[in-house]
């Protein structure tokens, strides 16, 4: 017996549903291109200061102090010469010095965020897969180093770290001291959003698998779990980088960051404090800027990634 063929047809979709791919991945708002866009050419202009900025700031044969305290755009009262951004107390081009110190804040960043990946992540992945006691271990190292601020534990790093190395080598390992202060110090938050992943994965039918057939267990976290974890550490790595810039500036603005031969955003800064109140606002202004921009554009940057790659959080900026 045929069925009634005066029954509706079940309704069909008018397009296919989403794959999680889709999903994952929205569309770039302008706001988050324009981030793209301006943390991409203040790092590329760091990279490329040499052959950008039109003066060496640290030459002192290139410096001419009758064009100290020059405004931006302003011809100088005794040489004629003009300045972007103007000069400092020593005739130094501010946005040469700007190119050259953004130089040396990313490089200390990048390097400092590439150490707490390391290290965090190899804390979280062993502390996961193994737990019990190695897990009760680490995981209480990373809760007391949170219990701090991590500036202070950076300068306690960085005055032990200094205290090891001898005087007449202090100028030229502060980079490298800064660097493991600032790495050292941003571990912890990599390590437990690791873990929490690992005990995820660690449970799934591929490693139990690999278990089965004898891979090791070095292999498995390697090969199997680690890849999983990359959108996560990804995401941290991004707003990790923006809190190291932060952080070294912090640093240096203290004046327990990179040597004043080789100033950075926050040295910078700290010298332009000086003459704030005197009127030349030019020399604070313009170091302080590319800070906040460059801080500000990667943690949009970093926000946009966690939406991004994380398939439960519902996007609405499009």
């Amino acid at each position: 017996m045929i069925g009634n063929t005066n029954e509706p047809m079940p309704h069909l979709p008018d397009q296919p549903a989403a794959t999680p791919s889709a999903r994952a991945w929205p569309k770039l708002n302008f706001a988050t291109w324009l981030a793209l866009l301006l943390a991409i050419g203040l790092m590329l202009s760091a990279v490329f200061a040499p052959l950008i900025a039109p003066y060496n700031p640290f030459d002192p044969a290139t410096l001419d102090l009758l064009d100290g305290m020059t405004p931006p755009l302003v011809p100088s009262a005794f040489t004629g010469n003009t300045f972007l951004f103007g000069t400092d107390n020593q005739g130094r081009d501010v946005f040469s010095s700007i190119l050259y110190g953004s130089r040396v804040s990313l490089t200390v960043a990048f390097a400092a965020t590439f150490l707490s990946l390391a290290i965090g992540v190899t804390a979280g992945l062993v502390s996961g897969y193994a737990g019990g006691a190695t897990d009760a271990i680490i995981m209480r190292i990373a809760d007391a180093q949170l219990t701090f601020p991590t500036i202070l534990i950076a300068l306690l790093v960085f005055g032990i770290a200094q205290g090891l190395v001898p005087a007449a080598q202090q100028e030229s390992a502060a980079v490298w001291i800064l660097i493991f202060a600032i790495g050292f110090s941003n571990w912890p938050q990599f390590a437990r959003t690791v873990r929490g992943a690992t005990l995820v994965e660690k449970r799934r039918d591929y490693v139990a698998a690999a278990r089965l057939i004898g891979v090791s267990p070095v292999r498995i976290l390697v090969t199997h779990i680690l890849p999983n974890l990359a959108g996560p550490v990804l995401v941290i790595a991004t707003i990790g980088l923006a809190l190291a810039v932060i952080e070294e500036a912090t640093l240096s603005y203290l004046g327990v960051g990179v040597p004043p031969t080789r100033p950075s955003l926050g040295t910078l800064i700290r010298i332009g404090q000086q003459f704030l109140f005197s009127g030349e606002w030019w020399i604070l202004g313009f170091p302080a800027a590319t800070l906040v921009l460059l801080a500000l554009s990667v943690n949009l940057i970093g926000d946009r990634l966690r939406d991004a790659l994380n398939p439960r959080l519902k996007d609405g900026r499009k």
